[in-house]
């Protein structure tokens, strides 16, 4: 069998870098890390208006045990008018990527 020995350069632009997917990973996992959300971040997020996010994640029982932070969840439910909700960014969006098919599929 022959064999042919090549080597090549390939240009990498310079506002480019090559990293490990592992790194890529753990990057994509910081960019929220600290951050927090409003219901308005919220809405931006899941292009679906409060009401929506109320009825459909919010406010149903499998969710809301894991998602208040009265049982140890991430989300700031307001307890009185005038209060805001809140939600820690990263496990929000954790929590929308890991349930996006029993949030938006059939019910």
């Amino acid at each position: 069998m022959q064999q042919l020995k090549v080597e090549l350069t390939i240009p990498i632009p310079a506002e480019s870098v090559i990293i490990s997917k592992v790194e890529l990973e753990e990057l994509k996992k910081n960019r929220l890390q600290g951050v927090y959300w409003n219901m308005q971040d919220l809405e931006k997020r899941t292009n679906k208006k409060q009401a929506w996010l109320k009825e459909n994640i919010l406010y149903v029982p499998k969710f809301k045990v894991l998602l208040d932070v009265e049982n140890g969840g991430f989300v700031y439910y307001p307890n009185k008018r005038g209060e805001k909700w809140s939600f820690l960014a990263s496990e929000m969006a954790n929590f929308l990527d890991k349930n996006f098919y029993l949030i938006f599929g059939d019910k």
